[in-house]
């Protein structure tokens, strides 16, 4: 798995995951129960993953959608 985005704004993982999820792309969200530690106080990001084969697809979604800015350079 590669991370693509990872951010505080949970609106915005929603989205990009409605989007992967309808386009049947393999993804997580790691770090999602951070929030129990930290005491929901937003200080760590959480990370959307997605699965290796699908990268490139979701890539040229995001980007086609608008959510360019929020992916993390390709490694």
């Amino acid at each position: 798995m590669q991370e693509m985005v990872r951010t505080n704004d949970l609106v915005l993982l929603g989205a990009i995951e409605a989007l992967l999820t309808s386009a049947d792309i393999g993804h997580m969200v790691a770090d999602a129960h951070m929030s129990v530690l930290e005491g929901s106080i937003g200080v760590f990001p959480r990370r959307l993953l997605v699965v290796d084969e699908d990268v490139s697809r979701a890539r040229r979604l995001l980007t086609e959608a608008g959510f360019g800015a929020a992916l993390r350079d390709a490694d």
